[in-house]
Parts: C-alpha cells; structure tokens; sequence
C-alpha cells in the first residue's frame, strides 16, 4: 500500500510575522513547528503501513521554502519512509485551493497512490480546506475528521468520523483522502534509530515544472482569495462582574441593557 501524508511547516504561535506588501505569513527565518494536527495524521499512516505490511510505504510531502525539510526529517524520525518538499518561488502566496493543487500535482506525479492522509487543518489558517481541496483535484472521495480507523483491506477503507452531535462510520473504496483528528491516537516519539535515519535521509524536492503545474494556478497567481487587509482589532473597553444572588444580578443586568436596547430599537 502507498501513503502519502501531506503536512506542513507552520510558524511558532508565539512568533508570527507578516509582509506587508503581500499580507501572507513571512515564513524564512521564523522559529517553525509541524503543524501539530499534521502530527495525529502522521501517527495514522503509520499504523496503517505497519498493518498492511507487504512493502507497504509512507511518503511525508510538505510544500514550502528550504528550512520546511526540517518538518519531513521529522516525519522520517517517526517511521516515515521518505519525505518530497515542493519548493519553488512559483508557489509562494498560495492560499488553500492552490496549495491543494500543487499537492494534488505532486501525488499525481507520484502515482499508484492508495491513500492521502492530512491533519484537519493547520494552525495558522484554521480554515480545514486543503485536504477537501486535494481530494477535488484528483476526484477522489474523503472521509473527514476521522477519529477512528475501523478496517482497512487493499480496496476499501472503513472509518469513524466526528460530528458536532456524534460520530458517523463512513466506508470508502480507495483510494481516498482522509483527514484526522487527535482523537486518532497519541502521536509516537522517534527512537533513535529514526533520528539517524532522518539526518541521514536524502530529502526530494520538487519545483513547479517537475510535477507539471501550470503556473497560472500556482501561488498567488492561481489563488482565487487574497487578503486585502490585515490589522489588530481595537481594544474593547473594561468588563463588569455583577455580584450578589441571582435575582439581583438579573434585575441589575437589565438595568443596564435596556437602555442599550431602546437605543437601538430608535
């Protein structure tokens, strides 16, 4: 079986900076972690190689500057088999459905892919659209927010998914695309075999041209959303706890809002 697991670099949430001309993340030389739901989704392609066995494979991929190799030498120190940057200033800017493109680019470029697996979403966007958005490009189907895997055999995947109200048990042909959440299973540490393996690992890149993108759909050219503005929000004023019995506080809170309500209502 073939896995690819897509994950990202993301900057330190306590480190986070932005170009002013482009209003996207400045992401060379920012102190950087895995994405950490990237991790969960990691851990899964790993218990799904080891047990389908036969020569089965996962191939970290990550789309970004040089110092992302840093994200696939980690994925190797966990288990993974070999990791593929895409890595051109072609790319730079790209909002969800580009990165999707480009990532869906580079599985196809691979080839005989049996499954992709993603984390939910990354740190710095939220947005859980890049997943979705690789399985539109390939035409494949998803099972998102996967909290459990089921039963996998070499043409189907079964697996349990979280809802807001519940779970639901979803089963796919493959290949398909998953998404993971950290309900999955604790990420494993690397021993200390897979460390020497990933200083030692050769890292693939890829540029644009390799995996045959077409540059208009690439980066910022291809990126149908862009951020026109980026500011801090004002400051809102104090807050007031109201204290004493549940009857006074109510009659107390009412006082002061229905002034603000009749204002309104005028």
């Amino acid at each position: 079986m073939k896995i690819i697991v897509c994950i990202k670099q993301v900057p330190d949430t306590t480190n986070v900076r932005i170009n002013p001309e482009t209003n996207t993340l400045i992401r060379e030389g920012v102190v950087s972690i895995v994405n950490p739901f990237d991790m969960y989704a990691i851990e899964l392609a790993l218990q799904i190689r080891d047990r389908a066995g036969n020569g089965s494979t996962v191939t970290a991929i990550s789309m970004g500057p040089g110092q992302a190799e840093a994200v696939l030498r980690e994925a190797i120190s966990m288990g993974a088999d070999n990791g593929i940057l895409l890595c051109d200033r072609a790319f730079a800017g790209a909002d969800t459905w580009a990165t999707s493109y480009a990532l869906s680019k580079a599985i196809e470029h691979i080839g005989g892919v049996d499954l992709i697996v993603f984390g939910k979403q990354a740190s710095d966007g939220d947005t859980a659209q890049v997943g979705p958005g690789v399985a539109t490009h390939l035409d494949l189907p998803q099972i998102t927010y996967v909290r459990k895997l089921v039963e996998i055999t070499g043409k189907s995947i079964t697996a349990e998914r979280m809802l807001e109200d519940g779970n639901e048990t979803i089963k796919s042909e493959l290949p398909c695309v998953l998404t993971v959440v950290k309900e999955i299973g604790e990420p494993r540490l690397p021993s200390l075999r897979g460390k020497m393996a990933a200083k030692k690992a050769e890292i693939t890149v890829w540029k644009a041209a390799d995996i045959g993108c077409d540059p208009a759909k690439c980066g910022l050219n291809g990126s149908p959303t862009k951020v026109v503005k980026i500011f801090t929000p004002e400051a809102r004023g104090d807050g007031e706890i109201l204290t004493g019995e549940p009857e006074e506080t109510v009659a107390a809170l009412v006082d002061k809002l229905m002034p603000i309500i009749v204002g309104a209502a005028n």
